[in-house]
Formats: C-alpha cells, structure tokens, sequence
C-alpha cells in the first residue's frame, strides 16, 4: 500500500470524525451519521488494502 493510499485513507477517517463532532455538537443526527459512516468506510478500505499487501508479501515469499 502505498504512502499516498494511507494518507487518502486517514484524511477520510479524520473527515468523517469532524463531521461526526460537529453533528454531535449541532445535534444534527444525519451529519452524525455520515462522519460515522465515513469514518467506517475508511477504515474498511485500510483493511482492505492491508490484507492484499500482506497476500501479495505471502506470495513473493513462496517464489
């Protein structure tokens, strides 16, 4: 995973926890929500990403 994809990956994260706060602040439930979804979905993709380096690194080492 390159630098680029994680930093992409932790500016969603840190996107969607402000959007999350400022829900949480204004009692809005809906931009709550989507922070937290956010947040989620970034975290997903970080996963993602990570189980297919890891694969890739498995593979190379059997080669």
């Amino acid at each position: 995973m390159s630098f680029t994809d994680k930093a992409k990956n932790k500016m969603e994260q840190l996107t969607g926890a402000a959007k999350e706060r400022v829900g949480d602040m204004t009692d809005n439930e809906s931009m709550r929500a989507e922070g937290a979804t956010q947040q989620s979905e970034a975290r997903v993709k970080q996963a993602g990403q990570s189980a297919k380096e890891t694969g890739k690194n498995a593979r190379d080492a059997f080669r």
